[in-house]
């Protein structure tokens, strides 16, 4: 063999060799800057993104989920920030937990607008929540953004997101206990206190409980809860409303679409729901009570019309939102 393929294949040798120590020493990087972050996430600026994502040839050994933060736009409470990036955090430290032997495979990491602006502009993101995933076989502007949709869902949402762009299993998502153990422990002395003077209350009938207001007041709120679909804007941790996308100065309050329902439309068609509830409640419990005829007979005209009115809007939100319309037919034997 000629000295010359030796050196070529030599070369090619070396070369292999030193890439391949380059991707370890920053998978290796990655993971102590991940080490040391309380959340497992990997705060990076325009220098650090540049040493590990475009100045590392595809495809690189790892993923990176990019969280886009604004300090100075925590103060809006209708982004959402702050919330969706502990939400961030929980993800990324339950990844961690759950798939200690993958971890080197996905990176989560935040940047925020004022350090890394030419970042932003990099990947042409113009307004927040943003999320994006950068594969190994991706650049900058091929990396794959999380719909705005999904962010409804929080934490739940992003794991989905992660396993649908990465065939990478999350598991279950830990959340932090709602209260610590400190905290746990004065709770069950102050309710150990107070059982015996809870106790004496019930015996003598001066609680809450023996006061008919108070059980008239449950029931309209279990009413209202049960209409207004409040268990499914808690299980799907639905937002009270969104940001326009064409008008970021414009709240959307009611989206258009079957496929989501947000806080605020619920809570107005409860509202109008518990309107006509009430009022027919009244009229067969209260208004027979009324001995004048004509009170009754005003006060039952104006109850009905109001509640034509309540349900004629809940029928016209339906069709505006799903689509379907919802006819009347005559009696077959009318025609």
């Amino acid at each position: 063999m000629s000295p010359f393929p030796k050196l070529l294949l030599l070369i090619l040798t070396v070369a292999i060799s030193s890439a391949t120590a380059s991707d370890d020493e920053r998978v290796s990087e990655l993971l102590s800057l991940q080490s040391r972050s309380k959340s497992g996430i990997i705060h990076l600026n325009d220098q650090s993104l540049a040493r590990f994502l475009t100045a590392v040839k595809t495809p690189r050994p790892y993923s990176i989920l990019l969280f886009f933060d604004a300090a100075q736009l925590h103060e809006k409470p209708e982004l959402r920030l702050t919330e969706l990036r502990n939400e961030f955090s929980i993800v990324a430290s339950s990844f961690i937990t759950n798939n200690p032997s993958s971890n080197s495979k996905l990176f989560f990491c935040d940047i925020e607008f004022k350090e890394s602006q030419l970042s932003f502009s990099q990947f042409g993101v113009n307004a927040l929540p943003h999320i994006r995933l950068i594969g190994p076989n991706m650049g900058l502007q091929e990396s794959e953004p999380m719909d705005q949709g999904d962010f409804s869902r929080l934490a739940d949402s992003m794991a989905e997101f992660v396993e649908a762009k990465t065939k990478l299993s999350v598991g279950p998502i830990h959340r932090p206990p709602i209260f610590s153990r400190n905290q746990l422990i004065l709770i069950a002395v102050v309710i150990l206190v107070w059982i015996p003077f809870f106790i004496k209350k019930v015996l003598a009938g001066q609680t809450l409980l023996h006061d008919p207001k108070v059980w008239l007041a449950g029931s309209v709120f279990v009413y209202f809860f049960s209409v207004s679909g409040a268990m499914h804007n808690i299980i799907r941790k639905m937002p009270m409303f969104l940001v326009d996308r064409n008008d970021p100065s414009k709240l959307v309050f009611f989206y258009q679409g079957s496929g989501m329902q947000l806080g605020a439309e619920g809570f107005a068609v409860g509202f109008l729901y518990t309107v006509v509830g009430l009022l027919l409640a009244f009229m067969t419990h209260g208004l027979v009570k009324i001995r004048n005829v004509s009170v009754q007979r005003v006060v039952m005209i104006f109850a009905l019309l109001v509640s034509f009115l309540a349900v004629k809007q809940v029928v016209y939100l339906d069709n505006w939102k799903t689509g379907y319309g919802i006819h009347g037919f005559w009696p077959s034997s009318w025609n």
